[in-house]
């Protein structure tokens, strides 16, 4: 098996890398799909048996009434942002994003720099960004051609670049929304790209041209260095990490996860080793209708990541009552992928980052209510960036778990019983006595 995708199998679904796919769906059509099914597809795998997911069909109606772009030519400065599909896997889309605009243009791919602001200027961002798409192999990474070669030097770029699409026809003003990936915008068949002088960012240069380096230490080795988490997804997306005859693309979507995971397995290897906190710690935030609060307990590392959906919420149209899933793992971590999909792992990174920031080892409870006024999928910057803004906000000491659970508790909509049915962490928590009770 080629070494970046065995790496990407350890932190991704065998059936969503492409690697092992033995179980057989059934077709059958689910009219008002159960909560349960659409927060396990989350629009990716079509679980209803449906050609498209309604609820993203709804989302994208309730965020733009398409119009055209009448232009089969678009000129202006990227971002620099780039895009790799999914569909067709192992052939794939891939292509970059362009605005009708010069200057600098940065905000547009930078998720970073999103949180806070409305979700209807989020939304203008992406759909000023026209995305050409051309179709290539994964395998052409090892060897890249013209387009490909360029698409690299776009995600290299430190600074906006002037470049050049041509289409092959006007790109229809539809929104693309994904519960992994950020909204992308119009698109259209790639005819010819253009871009003009760019200035690397000379640590993914370095990393690009190291045929030697293996992906993950491309990885840590950019994160250590302060390059942006989203900047490292789209290079890694590329095929621009790794051994050089083995190199591969990776769809956008598979990126994010497979970055925000890595990045968190290697924090978590020093914070293993870092005296655990003193006290029980509470920490809220809430944005974009979500509210979020996180448990820190004085214990060896351990996770959980549970979310409660309530009714007309993205992931639950059709039922009455709110739905929860989560997740968690052991000292040691997982073995299999998170059900709850890349939500997890972008959380877990945002709380390692704040353990080894601090120097110090903590169990993590983290737990989220999206309510009605959540009206699409965002992506997972927009978990990842809410948990990082919460890991820096003051929190509250408590001087016991119970304590520390009811003032968690007490922000959320949802009462404790139904959370410690939910969660493991919780029930452990409550039902074991510990020997310093004595």
């Amino acid at each position: 098996m080629p070494r970046t995708i065995e790496w990407l199998s350890k932190v991704m679904p065998a059936s969503v890398t492409g690697i092992e796919d033995d179980v057989a769906r059934s077709i059958e059509v689910v009219e008002n799909p159960p909560a349960w099914m659409c927060l396990q597809c989350r629009g990716a795998k079509l679980l209803c048996g449906k050609p498209r997911c309604p609820i993203i069909v709804k989302a994208q109606s309730i965020a733009r009434q398409g119009a055209s772009f009448s232009a089969e030519s678009v000129e202006g400065s990227s971002p620099p942002g780039v895009f790799v599909g999914r569909l067709g896997y192992p052939k794939v889309s891939i292509g970059p994003m362009v605005p009708p605009q010069f200057g600098d243009t940065a905000i547009l791919d930078t998720p970073e720099d999103w949180l806070g602001r409305p979700v209807d200027q989020i939304v203008d961002y992406r759909f000023s960004l026209v995305r050409g798409n051309s179709r290539t192999s994964i395998y052409e990474a090892a060897n890249p051609g013209r387009l490909l070669a360029s698409l690299q030097e776009l995600a290299m770029a430190a600074r906006p670049v002037d470049s050049e699409l041509r289409l092959t026809k006007p790109p229809r003003r539809v929104l693309t929304l994904s519960e992994d990936a950020q909204p992308y915008g119009p698109s259209a068949p790639l005819d010819k790209l253009r871009i003009g002088n760019s200035h690397a960012d000379r640590n993914i240069e370095k990393a690009h041209y190291d045929r030697d380096l293996n992906a993950a230490d491309a990885v840590e080795e950019l994160y250590s260095r302060g390059v942006l988490v989203t900047r490292i997804q789209k290079a890694f997306s590329l095929g621009m990490f790794g051994n050089g005859a083995r190199r591969r693309i990776v769809p956008t979507r598979w990126s994010i996860t497979a970055v925000d995971s890595s990045i968190s397995m290697t924090l978590l290897e020093k914070v293993k080793h870092n005296p655990t906190i003193d006290e029980f710690r509470v920490y809220s935030f809430r944005v974009y209708d979500n509210q979020y609060v996180a448990i820190l307990l004085p214990e060896p590392w351990r996770f959980e990541w549970i979310e409660a959906w309530f009714p007309n919420t993205t992931w639950n149209q059709f039922s009455n009552s709110p739905y929860m899933i989560g997740d968690y793992e052991e000292y040691f971590g997982r073995t299999k992928y998170a059900r709850v999909g890349g939500c997890y792992y972008s959380t877990r990174l945002a709380v390692a980052e704040a353990l080894e920031r601090e120097g110090r080892q903590a169990a993590a409870i983290v737990l989220r209510e999206t309510y009605p006024g959540f009206i699409m999928p965002l992506g997972v910057w927009n978990i990842r960036e809410s948990i990082r803004r919460m890991m820096k906000e003051p929190f509250e000491r408590h001087e016991t778990f119970r304590s520390a659970l009811g003032s968690a508790i007490g922000r959320f909509v949802i009462p404790h019983t139904k959370w410690a049915e939910e969660s493991v962490l919780i029930s452990r928590e409550l039902g074991q006595t510990k020997i310093t009770s004595y």
